[in-house]
């Protein structure tokens, strides 16, 4: 069965799955389709249980329904995302609990907001229709219901797509962030420094510094009082010599 077999296995069998549909290409346009197609970001998309599509929405008319949906029978049965590049063109897909979740995009728009869009579809419909609606619903009968919604997504990505991009180079940042200091954690593990160790070793430098807080304040008392007694010694010595020098040359304490 596919869904149990390796990864590089399912991905050659839907690379061979989407690749049956290259005598579909995109289908014939006209000037004014083509156009369009370079405006728009966000082409097709889809929410499926198993292989039956429940809502779609799409901005052109063409065989991008028919391309992403004879795929769903090749996504795995596990939770999983997974990207296929075509014409210039993304197809991202998340699987989930059952459901397929799909976005056709141009490939300029970028894999992190696809992605956005897809985790932001998933949980309205959860939302929506987690308590057993979509469990029963036919092919498509939510399309009047929800593709409007999945309208509304799609501009709300497109509009916020900086802010989303930011926000995916803050999490890179902190999962780095996470990363150095696991590893620094396991590097102290290692070398056998458990917490209490480090604890232990804290308490014992600042009580050195306390330590050495107070064997500076003496020394600083100290040669404050040897600095002073050095002053006094001079001045009383100078106080003797200016002395010395008086009775000497006024042969007594009377100078006339």
């Amino acid at each position: 069965m596919l869904m149990s077999r390796p990864t590089h296995e399912y991905l050659s069998l839907f690379d061979r799955c989407c690749f049956s549909f290259l005598s579909l290409k995109l289908g014939t346009r006209t000037r004014g389709e083509l156009q369009k197609m370079g405006q728009v970001s966000f082409v097709y998309s889809f929410v499926a249980r198993g292989t039956v599509v429940l809502a779609e929405y799409t901005e052109l008319i063409g065989n991008f329904p028919a391309i992403a949906t004879r795929c769903l029978d090749r996504l795995p049965a596990s939770n999983k995302k997974f990207t296929y590049n075509y014409e210039r063109h993304n197809f991202d897909f998340l699987a989930e609990d059952g459901y397929a979740y799909c976005i056709v995009a141009k490939e300029s728009v970028g894999n992190q907001i696809s992605v956005a869009f897809l985790e932001r579809l998933k949980a309205d419909f959860k939302k929506r229709y987690g308590g057993g609606k979509a469990d029963t619903a036919d092919a498509k009968s939510l399309n009047k219901e929800f593709g409007p919604v999945m309208k509304e997504h799609m501009q709300y990505i497109i509009d916020h797509a900086e802010e989303i991009n930011r926000q995916f180079k803050v999490q890179d940042q902190v999962s780095q962030l996470k990363n150095i200091m696991q590893e620094n954690i396991t590097k102290v593990i290692e070398r056998g420094e458990n917490l209490n160790d480090l604890s232990d070793k804290a308490h014992d430098l600042r009580d050195s510094a306390e330590g050495f807080k107070k064997v500076s304040d003496q020394i600083k008392r100290k040669m404050w009082y040897q600095n002073m007694k050095t002053k006094l010694i001079v001045v009383v010595i100078l106080l003797v010599l200016a002395l010395i020098i008086w009775l000497s040359i006024c042969h007594g304490f009377k100078c006339t």
